[in-house]
């Protein structure tokens, strides 16, 4: 893999050094890896071990800064074919968040801190993996970024081993020179204040002590460098405390330490140095804040202090340097515990598996808004596309009138509902799906709509027709030059993608619970299961009413399938058709059932599942009759069967060839094409399907 980290820095620090010790295991795992920061010296370390440096102003908060360095930094993953980039902080997340827009590379964050709750601070959740340190940086993520739990991944920090080998015995036998540490920045929240005022009392009890103050001070900071120094000069301790600036060797440091304390008095997200030194073999007394306690446990890998209290802190290091028993339990158990959970190793190891996790679990975006049928044809592709990517998180784009029909499907993940409310419902939208970090996108409604979402969401591949005006905005488009039935016609897309799809056969999944509504709505109306049930799709939409066949012909078809075949006949349709049909069954002797209006729609699926056959026109029932199995048969009149025909086993198309035909148009005063079709050729059709006798049930 290819991967690139970006962080603002690399001076010294928890963040930095595990940034480079990650990318140099990485290197010498023989993968290509690159670091961006402004420069630091750890810079040194990166170049020693083969790995990459490049030095952009990426600590820069300005937004001009930001997006110039976005440009340079997608320029990079293009041209070195980066696979992850992995932000370790807020400024450089948002740099790499628009570099990876419209780049196949897979954007990641690690969470290392608390932050506060503005929106500069949502992109750390924003990855399509989040990493998070600790199990409280977990929480503080769900609950205040609302950050999914299925996106975040527990990695704790890690510690070379090698290079913070265990000294098997403390640093002093002597019993009064004890050398106390502190490890940190300095700076108001890692407590130097309350560890400084802790000594008066360590040293009543052990005048030989020493403490030492390891790490440098922030050139912000200076004004609590020079706090602490005046409390150390008012406490008289000037030559009890020894400031070591920021060292190269801290595993040399730690190892001339007879306790580390860590003072820490806000939520700590994790507490490195108490795992190196718990690798040397150094006892530890830190603050219970953050994530200290999921390295912690009181008494038994080391002692726990209530923050900002000198007095107990002082006390548990006293407690430590008395009782050498606690003492060495703590070390020895410290140093397991680091072993199991804390290695460098296992860092590398978990955060190559989330690596490999981001590039093989794909986002998936299918659009198909509507219509009823229409969803019902992308049946076939969805199981094409989980084929070919089994571990995807597949979603669908879809109105919310036609959701029903994909609730059950077991092809994908889940459904975005779409909601057409002009420009302030698109940019909903395309907020939605940015955050959704989709890296493909299968554009089955092929409108300007569906197009710009698919780019405005900065989608990396973009895969439909270019058939619209928008048609450009589809970089994986493909032009649309042949006819051919309506799964055929979405396969070509799918080709693009490497998808070679054979079963055109049409899914619809239905529910026990819809079906035995429409067991009990056949008991009602009086239909026995001997008895072959006859379903009759007869109306279309308002627009289209050159599909309808007239209300004389249904009739009679009706009274002569009841007769012939001893079958119950039901009318489907919406609650808007059942006055017509009320019109139609007022003309049959058969007394049809009128089903318009009393089913939704994955129940008239469950009552079109029940017929023998199904007469229809060209719309949804049809599709639905493909694709449950039910024999029917089809008649066309102005639209075309070669486009809009589904694939099934047992099915009659009539339609006649007429010079006008296919017209595709709503209205027409003739309609020659419906009106020329006859009950007889319509009953013959029946027959062939339905045979001498059916029970379907």
């Amino acid at each position: 893999m290819n991967i690139l980290q970006i962080l603002p820095e690399l001076e010294s620090g928890g963040v930095e050094t595990g940034t480079v010790d990650l990318a140099c295991a990485l290197a010498q795992k023989g993968h290509a890896a690159f670091v961006i920061s402004a420069g630091g010296r750890l810079v040194e370390k990166l170049t020693r071990s083969r790995v990459r440096h490049i030095c952009l102003p990426v600590h820069k908060k300005s937004l001009l800064s930001v997006l110039s360095c976005a440009r340079k930094v997608r320029a990079i993953i293009r041209r070195e074919k980066i696979d992850i980039v992995h932000a370790r902080s807020r400024v450089p997340a948002w740099i790499a968040f628009f570099a990876c827009r419209g780049t196949k590379a897979a954007f990641i964050t690690t969470c290392h801190g608390y932050y506060s709750e503005h929106f500069f601070s949502r992109i750390m959740g924003w990855g399509k993996i989040v990493i998070v340190i600790s199990q409280i940086i977990g929480r503080h993520m769900i609950n205040d970024f609302h950050v999914q739990k299925e996106k975040i991944r527990l990695i704790y920090r890690g510690v070379d081993l090698n290079l913070f080998p265990f000294r098997g015995k403390p640093a002093m036998e002597e019993p009064d020179k004890k050398l106390i540490g502190i490890v940190g920045r300095i700076v108001p929240l890692k407590g130097h204040i309350h560890f400084i005022k802790s000594l008066p009392t360590i040293l009543h009890e052990f005048p030989g002590a020493k403490a030492l103050i390891i790490g440098g001070a922030p050139q912000e900071r200076r004004d609590y460098y020079q706090e602490v120094t005046r409390l150390v000069e008012g406490l008289n301790l000037a030559d009890k405390v020894e400031f070591l600036g920021t060292v190269d060797d801290v595993a040399a440091a730690l190892r001339r330490l007879d306790v580390l304390v860590m003072s820490t008095t806000t939520e700590e997200a994790f507490g490195r140095v108490i795992i190196e030194a718990g690798a040397v073999g150094v006892p530890v007394v830190a603050t219970k804040v953050g994530g200290v306690v999921e390295i912690i446990e009181h008494e038994e890998d080391g002692l726990l202090v209530e923050p900002a209290q000198p007095f107990e802190l002082a006390q548990a290091v006293i407690r430590l340097f008395r009782n050498k028993p606690l003492s060495e339990r703590c070390v020895h158990n410290l140093r397991k515990k680091v072993e199991a959970q804390f290695s460098l190793s296992s860092l590398v190891n978990k955060t190559i598996a989330v690596y490999n996790e981001a590039l093989r679990n794909k986002q998936l975006l299918v659009i198909k808004f509507g219509a009823f049928g229409d969803v019902i044809l992308i049946g076939p592709s969805l199981k094409a596309l989980r084929g070919r990517f089994p571990d995807a998180h597949i979603s669908v784009m879809v109105r919310d009138e036609y959701k029903d029909v994909l609730q059950m499907c077991p092809y994908i993940d889940d459904i975005i509902i779409f909601k057409k409310k002009g420009l302030p419902g698109c940019l909903k939208h395309i907020s939605e799906l940015r955050r959704k970090r989709f890296d493909i996108a299968v554009d089955f409604q092929n409108n300007n709509i569906s197009h710009v979402l698919a780019f405005a969401a900065g989608i990396a591949e973009r895969y439909g027709y270019v058939n619209k005006k928008m048609g450009f905005l589809l970089n994986k488009g493909i032009f649309d030059r042949s006819a051919g039935d309506p799964v055929t016609h979405q396969f070509r897309i799918l080709e693009q993608l490497g998808i070679e799809p054979a079963n055109k056969r049409l899914e619809m999944w239905i529910s026990a619970h819809d079906r035995g509504y429409v067991d009990d709505f056949l008991k009602e109306n009086w239909h026995s299961d001997n008895q072959p049930l006859i379903g009759i799709n007869a109306l279309a939409s308002r627009r289209w009413q050159t599909k309808v066949w007239s209300a004389d012909s249904y009739a009679r078809v009706a009274d002569a399938v009841a007769g012939q075949f001893n079958a119950r006949v039901v009318f489907t349709g919406t609650q808007g058709d059942a006055a017509i049909i009320d019109r139609i069954i007022s003309r049959t002797r058969c007394r049809p059932i009128n089903a318009a209006g009393r089913t939704s729609p994955l129940q008239l699926a469950a009552l079109i599942e029940r017929c023998a056959v199904l007469l229809t026109i060209d719309s949804a029932p049809m599709h639905m009759a493909a694709a449950l199995g039910t024999p029917f048969v089809a008649m066309f009149g102005p639209t075309d069967p070669k486009r809009h025909l589904p694939y099934a086993q047992k099915c009659v198309l009539i339609c006649k060839d007429l010079k006008c035909a296919p017209c595709y148009s709503p209205k027409c005063f003739r309609k020659n094409c419906m009106r020329e079709i006859t009950v007889e050729e319509v009953m013959l059709a029946m027959r062939s399907l339905l045979g001498e006798k059916v029970h379907k049930n």
